[in-house]
């Protein structure tokens, strides 16, 4: 394993040694690709482009985040920012690696959750995006457009996990794959018309589930958490480790996101209301105002206060997204002819 580590660490640094605009293209592509930005930035275009397609996106990814977590949990992946300091090998070669404020992951690093969250959330987006192409266009290369552009962002995230020392290139390919077959697995099974209550009681087994898993680790004689020691260790800037990258505050968003869903479930719009494109697209764009005006919010900095005040605003979001903003929509747009049947 040492030698997969060693020439992954080679990788990075030829990675590293690029021209400086590809320093800001891989740091910006790491950024955007970050979890949050599924439940943030991609649930809301999907669920204005089609409810059903958008319930997938934020399901797939929130089932998929937790699935990474447990993994994790029980993988032990190391990552390279801090492996390369405690296997003895930046002492012991003329390695130039240098860390960059989305490096200092603080879960496990196998197997990597931004191909593997984002791998399997946009999987029920790039297959509606390319049945829509299919029929309305008869241009192969149209018609492959979206799934290839959906490989190309993936090659690009793990390139850029890789680049900013967050993950070894095995990791990288373990999420993708895994990334998309839960994509493709899930897709079929999105509780689009559940009831409240089956989301209300999925939140609280993600919830219990993790505790669990947490103390059977911890019973079992294992320091569950190694990595954030690791991470804080060989972090070259403190200020640089953060509290949402650790995997309880994932399992808060999970949790909270699903909960979410089950409010939104337990106040639908009307019977026979619905959006026409204007106002689908007029409501997608206050939706990621909304998101990014309630995920900057301040939070407490302690540690428990901070994951309650997430698991709220994850709750807040799909209620606002698939609930309150659609009805917002139709009160101050009413442009429509289908309002009610």
């Amino acid at each position: 394993m040492d030698a997969l580590y060693t020439a992954s660490v080679r990788f990075a640094t030829t990675l590293q040694s690029g021209p400086p605009w590809l320093e800001k293209f891989w740091v910006t592509v790491t950024s955007l690709a970050d979890p949050k930005s599924i439940f943030t930035v991609f649930f809301p275009l999907a669920y204005f482009l089609d409810r059903s397609v958008g319930v997938s996106v934020l399901w797939t990814g929130l089932v998929a985040e937790w699935l990474n977590v447990v993994l994790k949990w029980f993988l032990f992946g190391e990552r390279l920012f801090w492996w390369v300091h405690e296997s003895g090998l930046a002492s012991t070669e003329p390695i130039a690696l240098r860390q960059f404020p989305v490096s200092c992951e603080t879960g496990p690093g196998s197997p990597s959750g931004h191909c593997m969250i984002t791998g399997a959330a946009l999987w029920p987006l790039v297959t509606t995006l390319t049945a829509l192409a299919s029929t309305h266009c008869r241009s192969p290369a149209v018609k492959l457009a979206p799934f290839g552009t959906y490989v190309l962002l993936l090659l690009a995230v793990g390139l850029s996990r890789i680049f900013v020392l967050a993950h070894f290139p095995h990791q990288v390919v373990g999420g993708i794959l895994a990334g998309a077959a839960l994509g493709w697995r899930l897709q079929a099974h999105t509780p689009v018309a559940r009831t409240p209550v089956f989301f209300m009681a999925t939140a609280l087994a993600l919830l219990l589930g993790a505790l669990a898993l947490h103390r059977l680790v911890i019973a079992a004689g294992i320091d569950i958490d190694w990595s954030i020691h690791l991470a804080t260790k060989w972090c070259t800037n403190p200020a640089w480790l953060r509290l949402d990258t650790r995997p309880f505050a994932s399992v808060c968003r999970d949790a909270g996101s699903a909960l979410g869903l089950g409010l939104a479930a337990g106040f639908p719009l009307r019977q026979g209301q619905r959006l026409d494109y204007r106002q689908r697209l007029a409501g997608a764009v206050l939706a990621l105002a909304a998101m990014q005006g309630l995920h900057r919010l301040p939070q407490p900095a302690n540690v428990t206060l901070w994951y309650v005040t997430s698991f709220l605003k994850y709750t807040a979001g799909p209620w606002l997204v698939a609930s309150l903003l659609p009805r917002l929509v139709l009160l101050i747009c009413p442009w429509s002819s289908f309002h009610i049947e």
